[in-house]
């Protein structure tokens, strides 16, 4: 049976146009609100997707781990002194996204090592 990879493909050009957002200068051509929309974006997914997987496995790791990096974000957009620099909010955004993106690597393997048995909650 062949396997069909129009899905993996369409999740491949998502993840790289949001990857290459910044660089395309994308706040140039829709305003400054395009990163305040994009944090927010992340912020609701991230949160759907590590308290969906905290509920599963509950381990803190992750959802901790996403906690932080949001903050970070959050800080990152929302303080006008670090805003207006580009170095430090450069380097603020990075560590924020670096913290979101290992949330879900760390949630997909506590998804992954989780077994149902009698102490499931769920």
């Amino acid at each position: 049976m062949p396997c069909d990879t129009r899905p993996a493909v369409q999740i491949f050009c998502v993840r790289l146009t949001l990857a290459l957002a910044p660089s395309l200068g994308l706040s140039l051509w829709l305003g400054e609100s395009l990163e305040e929309i994009f944090v927010v974006f992340v912020t609701v997914l991230g949160a759907f997707s590590l308290i969906w997987g905290y509920r599963r496995h509950r381990v803190f790791r992750a959802l901790g781990m996403l906690l932080a990096g949001l903050a970070a974000l959050w800080v990152g957009v929302l303080y006008p002194p670090l805003h207006a620099s580009v170095v430090p909010h450069a380097i603020v955004m990075t560590v924020g996204g670096t913290l979101v993106g290992l949330a879900h690597l760390l949630n997909l393997r506590l998804n992954h090592w989780h077994v149902h048995d009698a102490s499931c909650a769920h």
